[in-house]
């Protein structure tokens, strides 16, 4: 009987992976007569290359027709290259978003592309085979090379890079993990993000640390005033200053760089939370003068979901505690924050296949296209009746996240209406007397998407202001 078109076994027999057979003890041979040993050499050769070598799926699916299609924009800036649709035609072929739901909540959890999606499954499968072994002798060394190429987009060092889950966990180890002590103040935003304000709040309860969080006129246009703001916070007693690099609710991006200098000239740590600027703004984490940040991979880098990264800068690392307990809390060494107990390697192999797919299409092209797609729809609804969008238009202050509000409709009516009348799923965003909802296309999205979701805010703006 043997394997199905999956490679999946057949009344009880052997398949082959790669060409090895992985059913078990009784199966230890290569199909050619490759001895044990040198399989398990084979394997993990296999691991470290994988999404990371030459032979990784993005390249034996896209890389002959990405290169043809970028030779053909070559001549063409990045803000000429956004408005090209034949170019991003091949782009979205990558992805297998659903027809039947328009997705405009890519900031919460992108999807990826098939590629990254097949290389988790296809590692999935192998683990399958034998988990223990798989995981922990074979794939567990794929680590490393993955480490190295989130450095190299970051602009940062592979032994400062931790790879997690999320950016709440990533920057949990930070937030618990700095020896503050009763009297110390932490100067954020009432804007950061929920989960990041409640870790601060719990620290103040149990340990006596004083939380401290500066307001902000959004949508804002002025550095100045921004700076100014966290500025006039800091006191003697500041240990650290938190910095949302683009807010979640509305996608306003902050003057990290102006502020961290700020901070520091003050004797301040500075922590970032990139959640939403990884993989959607081109800049190098170097460049922002933090001594912390945190990511998802799995929004706008199109990694896997429940995959994120933690970069500290190599001289703070000893003084951090880990989330949880390692046996040398205070080591030098970046992977004392990845001690976790069993989690999936085959979604490491994902996010490689994530970063292939970003950097061919390269960080500036992806930025000036989510901001064009983002400007395309708030120029048309802004000028309807009883629309109105909180988020700038501005490309150094917003990108691809929008909101807008519709006059007449409660954020929760023009949720469900969206979704049940015309299928659009978006998100509802509230910050202090601003109830709007939050729009972020991603890479896929196409115009006509854009131009669906145009018409119905107008049909339902007419509907309710004539």
């Amino acid at each position: 009987m043997g394997c199905n078109n999956n490679g999946r076994p057949v009344g009880g027999h052997c398949c082959l992976w790669d060409g090895f057979s992985l059913c078990g003890a009784k199966a230890l041979t290569y199909s050619g007569g490759m001895p044990l040993q040198n399989r398990r050499s084979f394997l993990k050769l296999s691991a470290l290359a994988g999404a990371f070598s030459a032979n990784s799926l993005f390249h034996q699916a896209h890389a002959e027709e990405w290169q043809a299609a970028s030779r053909a924009v070559s001549h063409l800036d990045s803000k000429a290259v956004a408005q090209n649709e034949d170019f991003w035609s091949v782009i979205q072929r990558g992805y297998s978003a659903s027809p039947l739901i328009l997705n405009l909540n890519n900031g919460g959890v992108s999807p990826s592309p098939i590629v990254s999606q097949q290389a988790v499954e296809r590692y999935l499968q192998m683990t399958n085979e034998g988990p223990s072994y798989y995981m922990w002798q074979i794939l567990d060394e794929g680590r490393e090379p993955l480490r190295q190429r989130l450095a190299r987009l970051g602009g940062v060092s592979a032994e400062e890079v931790a790879i997690n889950r999320n950016t709440t966990e990533g920057l949990h180890n930070i937030i618990f993990g700095l020896p503050l002590k009763a009297g110390d103040e932490v100067v954020g935003c009432k804007y950061d993000y929920g989960h990041v304000m409640q870790a601060y709040r719990q620290r103040q309860q149990r340990d006596g640390i004083v939380y401290k969080q500066v307001t902000i006129d959004l949508p804002c246009e002025d550095v100045d005033s921004m700076v100014k703001a966290y500025e006039q916070a800091i006191t003697p007693k500041t240990k650290l200053v938190h910095i949302t690099h683009v807010m979640n609710g509305i996608g306003q991006i902050l003057p990290v760089r102006q502020i961290a200098d700020m901070a520091h000239a003050h004797g301040a740590e500075v922590i970032v939370d990139g959640a939403h600027s990884y993989g959607l703004l081109d800049f190098k984490i170097s460049d922002l003068n933090c001594d912390y940040f945190g990511t998802s991979l799995h929004k706008f880098l199109s990694a896997p979901i429940g995959t994120g990264m933690l970069w500290v800068r190599k001289e703070k690392i000893a003084q951090v505690w880990p989330l949880l307990g390692t046996g040398e809390p205070h080591s030098p060494d970046i992977r004392k924050f990845e001690v976790l107990g069993t989690r999936s390697f085959a979604l490491e192999q994902g996010i490689g296949e994530a970063l292939n797919f970003h950097e061919a299409i390269g960080s500036r092209r992806k930025q000036e296209r989510l901001f064009y797609l983002k400007s395309y729809w708030t120029s048309r609804v802004k000028e309807m009746k009883g629309v109105k969008l909180h988020t700038s238009e501005k490309p150094e202050f917003s990108c691809a996240i929008g909101s807008v509000s519709v006059e007449g409709y409660t954020p929760a009516e023009l949720l469900d209406i969206l979704f049940q009348r015309y299928k659009i799923h978006s998100k509802i965003a509230l910050l202090d007397n601003v109830k709007c909802h939050r729009i972020t296309p991603h890479v896929y999205t196409t115009l006509a998407d854009l131009d669906r979701f145009v018409n119905a805010i107008g049909e339902l703006a007419a509907a309710k202001n004539g």
